[in-house]
């Protein structure tokens, strides 16, 4: 999918103000009130918007503790293993991965111990051979993929 100047800059205003009405997202834009419309159905159709709630502070929440979860697995078994991690809510996200491990896991915790209870949730999943944890002690750079195409916009 093309993604042009206006479909940059309704993103860009979307992160910035993001309880707009659309016809003061149109107003803002320079566009029509149907223009803007045509193209947020056209971007979330196209899934290169994914969602509109907010972005929620793990650490504002409760959640202070962030770890990143390497899983090896026995194979034939990432199905039934992707399946258990879905019950755990405290896993934020699993990718497939090259390289050492198999699986790559997003983890938030309250406590160091709380993180303990979860990683034995996830490691009674059958399947599951050997894991590696590492704790985040300091997030430098928090992006999203609306930033990255905000800078596709000249200013």
């Amino acid at each position: 999918m093309t993604i042009d100047d206006l479909d940059v800059r309704l993103i860009r205003l979307m992160r910035s103000s993001p309880n707009l009405p659309v016809v003061e997202m149109a107003r803002r834009l320079g566009a029509a009130r149907g223009t803007v419309q045509a193209r947020l159905d056209r971007l979330d159709r196209d899934g290169v918007i994914t969602g509109f709630g907010p972005d929620v502070g793990a650490a504002a929440v409760g959640h202070g503790v962030l770890a990143f979860t390497t899983l090896e697995i026995a194979q034939g078994s990432g199905g039934q293993i992707v399946d258990g991690l879905r019950e755990v809510p405290e896993v934020l996200e699993v990718h497939a991965v090259t390289g050492p491990g198999d699986l790559h896991l997003k983890v938030v915790a309250r406590s160091n111990d709380h993180l303990h209870e979860v990683l034995e949730r996830v490691l009674a999943l059958p399947g599951i051979t050997r894991t590696r944890t590492q704790l985040a002690l300091h997030t430098w750079i928090d992006r999203s993929m609306a930033d990255l195409i905000a800078r596709f916009s000249p200013d």
